[in-house]
């Protein structure tokens, strides 16, 4: 077993809770009866959500207001959900956002905050955790990376290397925990109808992807949450996204990097 049913005792936490994959994910586990813990930055969308859980579902919806990519914060959530009354049986590193430049262009100290909350957060929060997961042979966490892992992405270095990190500690991870009772599960959704492009900083005529190509938040949830729950070492929902990684596994450098320097230059208008 991975994750286990969901209990009275028991919570799993769920960051990047305010928008996106992050809010479908809390969706998804109180619609199958676990109480869950939000948190993000944005406290009033949070409490609103967290009430229509409670509500439709008769769970507990706890929220906390956090800036992930401040260390000291995060210890404090950690010792909070530590000594708190429910169990953290399951983790849903969610948060993450993503910033749209030539590196050399950028802005750094936004692009250094983003390592601070898709890397060292997801790092911070998976280690706080999953010992003592380990030592009760019971527990899931799910990582969310993106099919960006697969390929180096100019334009979204930052970005793209993250998400690489991602994908490469989590399934590390995973292996490490065979025969455990816990597991890491890495969700590597492609393009998702969500506010990314708007945070990132991507034109609103460039950074859509066809409707066909797209899929909604809820579908990319769904499919993390059920693979959460079986214990899978990784999932890429969309057979859309399962097709551009293959091609980034396989493709040369040579080969895909003007490719995706061309593509990425288009969706920002140059």
């Amino acid at each position: 077993m991975a994750l286990p049913p969901g209990t009275l005792d028991s919570t799993v936490l769920v960051t990047g809770a305010s928008s996106g994959i992050g809010a479908e994910l809390a969706r998804g586990l109180a619609d199958r009866s676990y109480n869950v813990v939000l948190v993000a930055r944005r406290e009033d969308r949070m409490a609103e959500l967290g009430e229509r859980l409670r509500l439709r579902h008769g769970i507990h919806a706890d929220v906390v207001a956090c800036d992930l990519g401040d260390a000291a914060a995060r210890a404090a959530l950690v010792a909070e959900l530590e000594g708190g009354e429910r169990e953290v049986v399951g983790v849903c590193n969610g948060a993450g956002f993503g910033t749209v430049a030539d590196f050399a262009e950028a802005d750094l100290a936004r692009e250094q905050a983003l390592v601070r909350v898709n890397v060292e957060a997801l790092h911070h929060l998976t280690g706080a955790f999953l010992p003592r997961m380990r030592r009760q042979g019971v527990g899931a966490i799910l990582n969310v990376a993106s099919i960006a892992a697969f390929q180096p992405l100019p334009g979204f270095a930052t970005y793209a290397a993250s998400k690489a990190f991602v994908q490469s500690f989590s399934e590390a991870v995973h292996a490490e925990l065979a025969g455990t009772g816990v597991s890491v599960t890495c969700l590597c959704p492609g393009f998702t109808r969500t506010e990314f492009g708007a945070v990132a900083g991507v034109p609103e005529d460039g950074g859509v992807a066809p409707g066909f190509l797209t899929m909604d938040a809820a579908d990319v949830a769904r499919a993390g949450i059920e693979g959460m729950v079986a214990g899978r070492r990784s999932v890429v929902p969309g057979v859309q996204n399962r097709a551009s990684v293959l091609g980034g596994r396989l493709a040369p450098r040579s080969l895909l990097l003007p490719l995706a320097r061309r593509a990425t230059a288009s969706r920002r208008g140059r």
